[in-house]
């Protein structure tokens, strides 16, 4: 691996996109900001050049939410089914995150919420995203 090569790769990039560990409200407007203009970009696609990118800048958002914001106690589907009601929203409703039955999926949890969808639902009720991760399960 040539680091000459890749410091000069970083360093083009982080000018570009300033990708590090998120430390103020900042540039967290600044990584959300990138993360919708991707999210837009990639849409559906399940192979996008930019779906790495993606994935990284959604796990520094997670990072400082995780740090900077409380996250109820409730499964991403508790937290969806809540806003569909307070909105009265049907499964119909969210074609930003699926067709109908994809989202009855969802709402039973036979299926979890990714990435494009955790951002689509941030964005449409204006929320913070790790409120639709799921928590992880402490063994005792």
């Amino acid at each position: 691996m040539n680091l000459n090569n890749l410091q000069s790769a970083w360093q083009q990039l982080n000018q570009t996109a300033h990708i590090a560990p998120i430390r103020d409200e900042a540039h967290y407007a600044r990584m959300m900001q990138l993360a919708d203009s991707l999210v837009d970009v990639i849409g559906d696609a399940e192979q996008h050049p930019l779906l790495d990118l993606l994935d990284l800048i959604s796990e520094l958002i997670r990072s400082y939410d995780a740090e900077h914001y409380a996250v109820p106690d409730a499964s991403p589907r508790t937290v969806l089914a809540f806003l569909m009601d307070q909105h009265g929203l049907t499964q119909s409703d969210l074609p930003e995150v699926g067709n109908q039955s994809v989202i009855s999926m969802l709402l039973s949890g036979t299926r979890q919420l990714n990435v494009r969808q955790i951002n689509a639902l941030s964005k449409r009720f204006s929320i913070q995203p790790g409120v639709f991760l799921e928590k992880p399960t402490v063994l005792h």
